[in-house]
């Protein structure tokens, strides 16, 4: 893969969604750490959206990495997101204020955001993907892709219709490499069949395979080596068709236990690869709520329902029996909306890219705890 995009170092990139935050900002100091440590170890590969922290990810990036270091040492990738744009006409001056907020001239990747089955109507219907390929045949863009979310069969759509596509970023991890709705190992196949390299996002399911039940632990440790993190992301960087594997570091420790085992990468050997397999039947029969913390719902929540800390308080009491997750759920809603406050407008699920049924589960959740 590293032929095709030659400017691209290695096989792991820093994603830019779980950035260091102190209060409602971006810890810029820490950042600034992370991003040093990260280029020093030879990697160059960072990944942003507009929604990512409610804009502040790109502005983060400007300060911390675009105005401390030479445009051609990074690679820089952002993404044209569905509710930013509402006819054709506004891509371009959206696609303009990113530039703007990022301090670039032009993207290495442009993405179209979270593609699924209903908002890739808008897309085709805006005209979208021609819009991104005009941008990169004015330079303002170098490479045109997708971030994924939804079955193999719409995937397999939306690549047939688009063949200039060059890369899809998908959800890819052992947890939801066989899960049905997933699809993960499905989706995979299908951008093999159409020979498109694969990002692999939330390759520790928005930090649910650093929490594993004790059983699942238990598997892990008795391989006698590396962190919860490093199976997770092993796992998904030793497929072929994987060029580039992301991770939402939150701080310098989990920077540095990354970088640990990616500076020089090794694939899983055959037991590690038997024990993840064992930890994933494990995980998945706790049938817990596949939430990935990206937040996309909590953005228009007219309640302020700190959603994502709600579905964290419930598999915490699926997952290991806990008593205090009650107390957990008070402290979180006491400045916050319950999940009884809910008033049913629907727009957090369409938002949600892992299609969550969001509107039930909070209605369970104040059951549990209400």
């Amino acid at each position: 893969m590293s032929n095709r995009f030659e400017n691209v170092k290695k096989n792991f990139g820093f994603g830019c969604m779980r950035l260091p935050m102190n209060g409602e900002e971006v810890d810029q100091q820490e950042f600034t750490r992370m991003v040093d440590t990260f280029l020093e170890a030879g990697f160059n590969y960072f990944d942003t959206a507009r929604g990512y922290l409610k804009g502040k990810s790109e502005t983060a990036i400007r300060e911390c990495l675009v105005k401390r270091y030479p445009r051609e040492s990074f690679i820089l990738t952002d993404k044209l997101t569905e509710p930013y744009f509402e006819t054709e006409e506004d891509i371009r001056p959206f696609f303009e204020s990113q530039l703007e907020a990022c301090g670039v001239s032009y993207f290495d990747f442009y993405l179209m955001h979270a593609q699924n089955a209903e908002n890739y109507k808008k897309f085709q219907k805006c005209h979208a993907y021609e819009t991104a390929q005009r941008l990169k045949e004015e330079g303002k863009v170098r490479h045109v892709g997708i971030s994924f979310h939804d079955s193999a069969e719409v995937l397999d759509r939306i690549l047939t219709d688009h063949p200039e596509l060059e890369v899809v970023q998908l959800q890819f991890n052992y947890a939801d490499y066989l899960d049905e709705e997933v699809q993960s190992k499905a989706c995979y196949d299908v951008c093999r069949k159409h020979g498109k390299p694969v990002i692999v996002m939330e390759p520790v399911k928005g930090g649910k395979l650093i929490r594993l039940p004790k059983k699942a632990q238990d598997t892990l440790d008795a391989l006698h080596g590396g962190t919860n993190a490093s199976y997770a992301i092993r796992f998904a960087a030793g497929f072929d068709n994987v060029m580039m594997v992301l991770s939402g570091m939150s701080d310098m420790e989990q920077m540095n236990d990354n970088l640990s085992f990616m500076t020089r990468f090794q694939p899983l050997t055959p037991e590690e690869q038997d024990a993840v397999k064992t930890a994933a039947e494990i995980f998945n029969a706790q049938k817990m709520i596949s939430c990935t913390i990206c937040r996309y719902c909590t953005d228009g929540c007219p309640k302020q329902i700190p959603i994502p800390e709600i579905f964290n308080c419930v598999n915490d009491k699926i997952q290991y029996e806990n008593e205090k997750s009650k107390e957990d759920y008070q402290t979180i809603t006491k400045e916050k909306g319950k999940a009884s406050a809910c008033i049913q407008c629907g727009k957090c699920e369409k938002a949600c890219p892992q299609h969550l049924q969001i509107r039930q589960l909070l209605k369970d959740a104040a059951q549990m705890f209400e």
